[in-house]
């Protein structure tokens, strides 16, 4: 048992230093996700109407193909690691925590993986 405070304790540690690259990571990911959000926002309200053939009419123009490809790549980043702070502050079980962040892990890599499938296969005209 120590007479020493927590406080007093973890003064002289130093910082884990890994805080700063997932907080600048979520800030960068969410300030990209602005205007990649407003322009699918703006691009889906000036198509004509949205049946499948406008929409893979719109797909196949390869800006809008590689535009979406960035945002599902920054979407699927940005819950990724919104998720993790979630875990991190919530879970305490060192084998519980370890499991769900290997799940969330292997969910949004085949998630984000799906999407842009998607977004290709659409852009290259195959059908279905």
């Amino acid at each position: 048992m120590s007479l020493q405070s927590p406080l007093g304790r973890a003064l002289g540690q130093g910082s884990a230093k890994s805080g700063v690259h997932h907080w600048w990571a979520e800030r960068v990911s969410a300030a990209a996700l602005v205007p990649l959000g407003l322009w699918f926002a703006f691009a889906l309200a000036a198509l004509p109407d949205l049946t499948y053939g406008s929409v893979c009419a719109f797909v196949a123009v390869p800006c809008h193909a590689v535009l979406l490809v960035l945002l599902v790549a920054t979407l699927t980043y940005h819950s990724r690691l919104g998720l993790q702070v979630v875990v991190d502050d919530y879970v305490h079980a060192k084998g519980v925590k370890l499991v769900t962040t290997l799940m969330l892990n292997f969910i949004h890599a085949i998630l984000g993986v799906a999407m842009v499938l998607a977004v290709v296969r659409l852009s290259l005209g195959y059908p279905t």
